[in-house]
């Protein structure tokens, strides 16, 4: 221990300009690890906000969650759970039934609904739910008749005021202001039920306790109570999805207000997850061949331990407890870094609004030690580099130190094998759809990036082949010696090659994968779109708005646009999955004249309840045709069996379920400003036709430029968000990565440098030589990077957009600049000491030339 332990800390101080390459490696490792620790424990940590029930002890509501139970191969069944984002009502008969439990001061109904008022969007709600919040009046009174209203705000009292709801327009007198959101709009309860269109349910029920009962008490009498009366979530639900009613308290309140919060939580954790797996990955390869370029520019100092009797158990300790010491300072000051890359992390999501409203994301001062955690896992990481490195040191002989060894025949065949491995998977992408193909893709990636960093010297020594014709022929001596160093020392070639690699391919593959789906997806919306006018209306177009402006005279045709979402079941080998999906319900008259989906098979005429027509892509994956059967769950839990009407093309723009408007509404809690797709006649005067149209439907809003139709997949932004930041620090990471290996590299050529001075080579002759190494390196760099993401790129392009490969040129710009301007730094900065010296030995002679 002690032989070790003077070892290691010689070594150490001996080192420190190698080891400084690795303790940047390992802090950014830990600073990247630390802020997504504390990312994933707050949103571990994350609940809906509670602001309308805050003054309840209690709230019923709906199940929002529906389950599909399938049993795995060789396995126990097994259940997966989904969110619901579309509101599951509870039966008006729970009321009677939890407000006759002992404890119970006050059970109110809550019904929220959208109200059009003034041409903005508002929320309308019954006054007695308003003190579960608690709000009460500021000014005036409470409404008593039908046609009064309090306002949350920026109201007079006595003012009459037009409020639209379900698309009918209807005067009501102002009688009070409330406290609470301006955009607040307060009925009398028999008129909020009349609004709010759902006889015999309610959307949820406020429990307010008597003084002096406990919540837990009172939350297990509410709960026996609706059990023993067998109260469950209103509508039908699918085989095993046994829907009952919630009581929550506490955080969980926020649940029955805001739907979307659940389910982004679980979509935002298992995201962070992800993002946090690859960065592990990536570490581990980083630092491990960080360390083993430190470590192998220390070959001969091995062989002389080895030579004067150090045991291979001893030169092993070293190396881990030399690792050891510049791994527990670097992992505690990227545990400090994390704190302000979180905060920075939460600053882009809440200014790019990728987190619904609602979702709170609690910091408490506990959470703070996660980073602490997570340098515990980089120092782990780092001896594991250490034993991978170490071993290969203790074996090294004192005469093979004296020789750069030449890389073995298994090693050349295991890369060749994992190459062959990337192209099959990536071939596998062009033959799935839809994640099955990202995620082969992805696999490809990863596979042919180690089969790069495998076969590095190899393809070091045959990018010299090629490359140094040219920089012999025309780059005078410096392209003579950057030729044969190279060639020389493949296996230093390659160890610089890997990272250069590593950092075009990821970038390019992330940035272009996004690019190449938004790209064809916005493509596919702009084909489709087929209207010159959009009409819409908050709180709803009156009933039979549609067939008035396809009256009206310069009107070809005109399509409702309704958005909603549906859940499919599924086996993904051969466990239960429950995939939530965006998708559009439309009115079939005339459709592909206002918006065309590009019908393949049978036609969107016969849409209309109890059928569906069907992406392309997703008709493939589930073997539908049209006259085919697919059963699906709509956003409030309700299972359909529809028949399959039609197979359309531009599923990446709308969805890849289309329906028959009237359905979807069937199934919508929420329903948005409603938007009707306008074409005029050929000749028309736009101008004139979007008067008329205004004439034809007071109240609405005529657009003259309406935006392209395009469903966007939920956590779209979410995941926009993340992946860029991910991209960025992973980016960053490899890029120390390339500046450790060649810092390193340099490093270790000092002595090397000398002696070609100490030969005759001038300062001129060397810095050309060395700039020249350095642009081969970056050169074979970008071309193998971007043949490795252009595998498994355009088999995901063409199994999922049927297009090739689109990289911003802005993107390219920059990988190349990147990997240009670090290759060079990584390579020239370490050796400016030896390039300003004299001659050996002959004091301040010249240059040389």
């Amino acid at each position: 221990m002690r032989v070790t332990a003077l070892l290691a800390s010689r070594g150490a101080r001996a080192h420190r300009r190698a080891w400084a390459a690795v303790f940047a490696a390992l802090a950014f490792t830990s600073l990247l690890l630390g802020t997504l620790g504390l990312a994933l424990g707050s949103a571990g940590l994350g609940h809906p906000r509670v602001a309308r029930y805050a003054a309840a002890a209690l709230v019923v509501a709906g199940d929002q969650n529906t389950r599909f139970t399938a049993t795995p191969w060789g396995s126990k069944p097994r259940t997966a759970e989904a969110g619901l984002t579309e509101r599951v009502r509870v039966p008006v008969a729970a009321l009677g039934v939890v407000r006759k439990v002992h404890g119970v001061r006050a059970a109110v109904a809550d019904e929220v609904f959208p109200v059009g008022r003034d041409g903005r969007a508002a929320v309308g709600r019954p006054w007695a739910a308003a003190q579960l919040a608690p709000h009460a009046v500021r000014d005036g009174r409470a409404p008593r008749r039908a046609h009064e209203v309090v306002m949350g705000g920026g109201a007079r009292i006595g003012a009459r005021t037009v409020l639209r709801v379900g698309g009918t327009d209807r005067a009501y007198t102002v009688v009070g202001v409330a406290g609470g959101p301006r955009t607040a709009v307060y009925f009398t309860a028999g008129e909020a039920r009349r609004l709010a269109g759902h006889p015999g349910s309610v959307d949820a029920i406020g429990v307010v306790a008597r003084p002096g009962v406990e919540t837990e008490e009172l939350h297990a009498r509410v709960r026996a109570a609706l059990d023993a009366a067998g109260a469950g979530s209103v509508g039908p639900r699918a085989d095993g999805d046994r829907a009952g009613l919630r009581v929550l308290t506490g955080n969980g309140r926020g649940g029955a207000e805001f739907l979307d919060a659940g389910p982004a939580r679980a979509g935002l954790l298992e995201l962070l997850g992800s993002v946090a797996a690859t960065v592990v990955l990536t570490a581990l390869l980083v630092v491990s061949s960080t360390v083993v370029q430190a470590l192998r520019q220390r070959a001969r100092e091995w062989g002389l331990l080895r030579s004067v009797g150090a045991t291979p158990g001893q030169v092993r300790g070293a190396v881990g407890k030399e690792v050891g010491q510049v791994a527990v300072p670097a992992a505690l000051v990227g545990a400090l870094g994390a704190f302000p890359g979180y905060l920075a992390l939460r600053g882009v999501l809440a200014a790019r609004g990728a987190l619904p409203a609602g979702l709170e994301l609690p910091f408490p001062p506990w959470l703070w030690t996660a980073p602490l955690v997570t340098a515990g896992v980089t120092v782990l990481v780092a001896r594991l580099a250490a034993l991978i490195a170490g071993a290969g040191a203790a074996k090294l002989r004192p005469a093979e130190a004296l020789r750069e060894t030449a890389p073995g025949t298994a090693r050349k065949v295991t890369g060749l094998v994992l190459l062959l491995v990337g192209v099959s998977s990536a071939g596998t992408a062009t033959l799935q759809g839809g994640e099955a193909a990202e995620a082969a893709a992805g696999a490809a990636v990863v596979t042919m990036v180690s089969a790069c960093a495998l076969l590095g010297p190899w393809i070091a020594d045959g990018a010299m082949r090629v490359l140094g014709v040219p920089l012999r022929r025309y780059c005078g001596p410096g392209g003579y010696l950057a030729s044969a160093n190279c060639r020389a020392a493949a296996r230093r070639s390659g160890a610089a090659l890997t990272p250069v690699v590593l950092v075009t391919a990821f970038i390019g593959v992330q940035l272009s994968a996004g690019a190449t789906f938004t790209q064809a997806g916005a493509a596919q919306a702009r084909e489709a779109l087929r209207a010159g006018l959009a009409v819409r209306a908050d709180g709803g177009l009156p009933a039979g708005a549609v067939e008035r402006i396809r009256g009206v005279p310069g009107v070809r045709a005109a399509t409702d646009v309704v958005r909603g979402t549906v859940v499919l079941a599924r086996r993904d080998a051969g466990e239960p999955r429950l995939d939530r999906l965006p998708v559009l319900g439309v009115t079939p008259q005339r459709l592909t004249q206002a918006l065309d989906p590009g019908v393949r098979e049978g036609t969107v005429r016969g849409l209309r309840p109890g059928t569906v027509a069907v992406g392309a892509d997703r008709a493939r994956s589930l073997d539908l045709r049209p006259g085919s059967t697919v059963t699906l769950r709509f956003g409030d839990g309700a299972p359909a069996r529809l028949r399959v009407v039609a197979i359309y093309e531009r599923s990446l723009a709308l969805g890849d379920f289309l329906f028959s408007r009237d359905e979807l509404l069937r199934h919508r809690s929420r329903p948005a400003g409603a938007r009707v797709l306008v074409t005029v006649a050929p000749g028309g005067d736009r101008a004139a036709v979007a008067a008329a149209l205004m004439a034809a439907v007071p109240g609405a809003r005529v657009e003259t430029e309406p935006v392209p139709v395009r469903v966007a997949a939920e956590g779209q932004a979410l995941s926009g968000v993340v992946t860029v930041a991910a991209v960025a620090a992973i980016g960053g990471f490899t890029v120390i990565a390339v500046l450790s290996t060649l810092s390193l590299i340099a490093l270790g050529r000092r002595p090397e440098l000398r002696l070609l001075r100490l030969v005759g080579a001038g300062r001129g002759a060397v810095r050309r030589m060395l700039r020249l190494e350095a642009a081969a390196t970056a050169v074979t760099g970008l071309a193998v990077g971007a043949a490795v993401a252009s595998v498994p790129l355009l088999a995901f392009s063409l199994a999922v957009a049927r297009t090739v490969p689109y990289l911003p040129a802005v993107a390219a710009v920059l990988i190349v600049a990147v990997v240009a301007g670090t290759t060079g730094a990584g390579t020239m900065l370490p050796v400016r000491a030896v390039l300003r010296e004299p001659y050996p030995g002959k004091g301040a002679a010249g240059d040389g030339g």
